[in-house]
């Protein structure tokens, strides 16, 4: 038996067809409703650490490739929503048989950070790489990744309700497990499904790996109920309104965090 014990099952998995989440995601801000009188919309946050999960916010170090900065605004907190929080304890109990646990990138987000992405930044380097592209083109490719920043209590960022969370796979205490690329490499490499169509014959053992590994984490967290970013690999949520138009539920139910101010 490998090192993986009993998730190998989940390694070997493959995950499905994500057009069908692409095609989801389109609008999803506009469409999906807030349900205020659900028992979980006015839940209160938790820090992850705190509840006993590891992670360092990405954007609160310098220690950040592509960026190699601290980003203004950035908080060295990991806010979730205490019913997320309780699911990825669940998830990381399961990693634990196998000597894994989840590793956070990222939680809560200011409005400053995603400003500073969906504004600044992305536009910048993906005009860098295609000086043409501009317009509604620009936006629409900036979005695939980086949501517009909103104070609007019917549309907020995924991130904003703390219901959202980037992470990956790490042997406890350790190295993180190979993924492929990058957290926030925002190109075709992050996809979800990048090393599930490629050519049986010019398949790299690191291919081999990344697909494996992005098949765990996927299956780990959606087994538990989260929904994953059909093009990043590293994006989960639960009870947000992405979550919703991913899974088909009617309705989200959290809006904007009340986050601490420490």
């Amino acid at each position: 038996m490998s090192a993986f014990g009993e998730l190998e099952d989940l390694r070997n998995r493959a995950i499905g067809d994500q057009a069908p989440m692409r095609a989801a995601r389109v609008g999803f801000r506009s469409r999906i409703a807030i349900t205020r009188g659900n028992a979980l919309y006015g839940e209160p946050v938790v820090e992850a650490r705190d509840a006993g999960l590891r992670g360092e916010n990405f954007y609160a170090s310098a220690r950040n490739p592509p960026y190699w900065h601290r980003v203004e605004g950035a908080t060295d907190q990991l806010w979730l929503r205490r019913s997320v929080a309780e699911k990825l304890l669940r998830v990381n109990a399961r990693a634990g048989a196998a000597g894994l646990e989840l590793f956070l990138f990222d939680a809560w987000r200011p409005r400053a950070v995603q400003a500073y992405f969906h504004d600044v930044w992305m536009p910048a380097e993906l005009q860098r790489r295609d000086p043409a592209l501009t317009g509604a083109a620009l936006i629409e490719e900036v979005e695939r990744y980086w949501a517009a920043p909103s104070e609007s209590a019917e549309s907020p960022a995924p991130h904003a309700t703390a219901a959202a969370v980037d992470l990956t796979l790490r042997w406890k205490n350790g190295e993180a497990l190979w993924m492929g690329s990058l957290f926030d490499d925002v190109t075709a490499l992050a996809n979800r499904d990048r090393f599930e169509h490629l050519d049986a014959n010019n398949f790299s053992f690191s291919d081999q790996e990344a697909r494996a590994n992005r098949r765990l984490l996927h299956w780990l967290m959606t087994e538990e109920g989260f929904a994953g970013h059909p093009d990043e690999w590293w994006h989960f949520s639960w009870g947000d309104q992405m979550w919703a138009a991913l899974t088909g539920t009617p309705a989200a139910h959290y809006g904007l965090a009340d986050v601490p101010d420490r």
